[in-house]
C-alpha cells in the first residue's frame, strides 16, 4: 500500500481527447470522481474507455456493477468495438433467491444486512487485485441500500479515504434514479462530470457534458457537445478563440478572374471573412467555388461545408460552368463535407470547420447559413458560435465565405440571419431587367483589408465560367429593383414587380 501522491498536476487520461482537453489534460491521479447523468446519457460507455484507456498502458483496472452482469457490459463493448483485455469486471448483483418470499428479512432492515455484504464484495475484489483505477456502477444502489443520507453520506467518505491510502482513481457512477440527495457526493468527489442530453421535436437529441467541479484545476468551463457513435463518446470542446491568438501575414487570395479582383481590390485578404449575399440562383456559391478553385490550382487546400446541396449535385453543377472540382477532390486538395440536417449539433460543426483549417485549408465555405440555421434550429447562441469559428479561422489565415440567401428576387429583400457586421468582406448580387432580359450585378458593400471598387459591375455564369463585366454606369437605382437608364436614349426602363 502506498500513500497517495500530493501533485495536481500528476494527470491520466480519460480515454476521450475531448474531454481531456475540457478537463485541463485529463483526471488528477488517486482521486474519486464522480460521474452523473440520466440513463442512456453514456456513462457506462465513458466508464469504459477510462478503463480501457488504463488497461492499454499496462494497468491494473477494475469495474464494479452493481446493476449490469459482466454480459451486458461486454455487449455495450462489442457494439463500440472495444477490446476487454486486461479489464477485470466483478458483479455485486443481488441473487435470484431474493425473490423467494421465504428469503425476505423480517427482523433486520436491509440495509444493515445487504449493505453489509456489499461492501465486504467490494472491497474484497480490490483487496485482491489492488488496482490503479477502479469504476463503481452505480451510486444509486448504494444510496438504496444505506437507507439514509447520513449513512450513505459516510459510507461514501470511507469509500473515497479507502481509494485514496490504495493510490487508486475512482470514477463512481450516478444514474440520478434515486432518492435525491445529489450534493452529497458532489460535495465530497475531487470532480464532478455530469452528462446531458435533451430532446429535440424533430431529428437527433443535442448531448452536453460540463464540469461541474474540479479542485485546483482550470478547467474548460460551460457546456461542450459531445456524441455516442460507434467506437465510444466523441466530446467537441467549446471553441475559445482567444486561446489560440497568432499572428498571420496578410496575403492576398486572387479569384484568378482579373476583373473580379479588381473589383475587390486585388482580391481577399488572407484569414479574413465574406458573406457573399443575394436571392436564389444569382451565383452565390459558384463565385465562392471559384476561389477554392483558383487556391486549389496553387496546391494549397480547401474544404467546403455543404448544407443542402448534395455532393453530387456540386461536382456536376460546377463541372458544368466550367469548374472542375473533382481533380483536385481526388487528388486531396478538397474535402466536401455534406451536412445532414438535424444531425448535427452546434459543437461537432465547429470542430468539424477548425479541423479543417488545423489540417491546412486555405479556404473555407459554409453553404448556407441559412441551412446552418435550419439544421440546428432549437440551438441557441448560433451567431455566438460562428463568430468563435470566424475568430478562429481568422487566426490561422484561412479565407472563409460565408453564402447568404436572400428571400425575395428584386427590390427591399431580406435574410434570415444577418452576420453582415461579424464579417470583414460583404458582396452582393442582385437580379435586375435591362431590355427585356433578367441580368445580374455585383458590387462589394463592405472591405475591412483595404481599398475596393464602389461601382456596380455587370456579373453572369456561363459554360466557361464566371464573367465580371464593365461597370452598369449607365443605370441608377440597381439596387432598389427600379433602374432608371441614364445614357439618353430612354427615360425608363420598367422592371418586373416583386412577387
Amino acid at each position: 500500500m502506498t500513500a497517495q501522491n500530493s501533485v495536481t498536476t500528476a494527470f491520466i487520461s480519460t480515454g476521450i481527447p475531448g474531454l481531456d482537453n475540457v478537463l485541463g489534460g485529463g483526471l488528477t491521479k488517486e482521486r474519486l470522481y464522480l460521474l452523473e447523468g440520466d440513463p442512456g446519457s453514456g456513462k457506462t460507455t465513458m466508464a469504459l474507455q477510462f478503463l480501457i484507456e488504463g488497461a492499454r498502458l499496462g494497468e491494473t483496472v477494475l469495474y464494479i456493477t452493481l446493476a449490469e452482469n459482466n454480459i451486458e457490459l461486454h455487449a455495450v463493448a462489442d457494439a463500440h468495438g472495444f477490446q476487454m483485455d486486461g479489464v477485470q469486471v466483478h458483479e455485486v448483483i443481488p441473487e435470484e433467491s431474493l425473490l423467494d418470499p421465504s428469503e425476505q428479512y423480517t427482523v433486520l432492515h436491509p440495509s444493515e444486512v445487504e449493505l453489509s455484504e456489499t461492501n465486504s464484495l467490494i472491497l474484497g475484489m480490490i483487496e485482491k487485485l489492488n488496482p490503479s483505477r477502479v469504476v463503481l456502477d452505480s451510486l444509486s444502489e448504494l444510496q438504496l441500500l444505506s437507507g439514509s443520507a447520513l449513512r450513505y453520506r459516510r459510507h461514501v467518505l470511507a469509500l473515497k479515504q479507502y481509494f485514496a491510502k490504495r493510490s487508486c482513481t475512482a470514477l463512481l457512477l450516478d444514474d440520478k434514479t434515486a432518492i435525491r440527495g445529489d450534493q452529497q457526493v458532489r460535495s465530497i468527489a475531487h470532480g464532478v462530470i455530469t452528462l446531458q442530453h435533451t430532446d429535440s421535436e424533430y431529428g437527433a437529441e443535442r448531448r452536453v457534458v460540463r464540469v461541474l467541479k474540479y479542485r485546483g484545476i482550470s478547467f474548460r468551463r460551460g457546456p461542450h457537445d459531445y456524441s455516442i457513435i460507434t467506437g465510444g463518446i466523441v466530446v467537441y470542446p467549446r471553441i475559445i478563440a482567444a486561446e489560440t491568438r497568432e499572428l498571420t501575414p496578410r496575403t492576398k487570395v486572387r479569384s484568378g478572374i482579373e476583373e473580379l479582383d479588381a473589383l475587390l481590390g486585388g482580391g481577399i485578404e488572407a484569414g479574413s471573412s465574406t458573406l457573399v449575399s443575394g436571392p436564389p440562383g444569382t451565383g452565390k456559391s459558384t463565385l465562392a467555388v471559384q476561389f477554392v478553385k483558383a487556391i486549389t490550382d496553387q496546391g494549397d487546400k480547401a474544404a467546403m461545408f455543404l448544407f443542402e446541396e448534395s455532393f453530387n449535385t456540386l461536382l456536376n453543377r460546377c463541372y458544368g460552368v466550367g469548374i472542375n472540382l473533382r481533380d483536385p477532390h481526388d487528388a486531396g486538395l478538397l474535402t466536401i463535407h455534406q451536412i445532414d440536417p438535424a444531425e448535427l449539433s452546434p459543437g461537432e460543426f465547429t470542430h468539424a470547420v477548425c479541423r479543417a483549417a488545423d489540417a491546412g485549408a486555405k479556404v473555407v465555405v459554409i453553404d448556407s447559413l441559412n441551412g446552418y440555421l435550419n439544421a440546428m434550429p432549437e440551438a441557441r447562441f448560433l451567431t455566438t458560435h460562428l463568430h468563435e469559428v470566424l475568430t478562429y479561422l481568422g487566426q490561422r489565415g484561412v479565407v472563409t465565405f460565408l453564402i447568404g440567401v436572400q428571400q425575395g428576387i428584386v427590390g427591399a429583400m431580406t435574410t434570415g440571419i444577418d452576420i453582415s457586421y461579424m464579417a470583414d468582406n460583404v458582396l452582393i448580387l442582385r437580379y435586375f431587367e435591362a431590355r427585356g432580359a433578367v441580368q445580374k450585378a455585383i458590387s462589394v458593400f463592405k472591405k475591412r483589408g483595404g481599398a475596393h471598387e464602389t461601382t456596380l459591375r455587370r456579373f453572369g455564369i456561363t459554360s466557361s465560367g464566371i464573367e465580371v463585366g464593365p461597370v452598369l454606369d449607365n443605370f441608377q437605382g440597381i439596387l432598389t429593383g427600379v433602374p432608371a437608364l441614364i445614357n439618353g436614349e430612354q427615360d425608363v426602363v420598367v422592371l418586373a414587380q416583386q412577387p
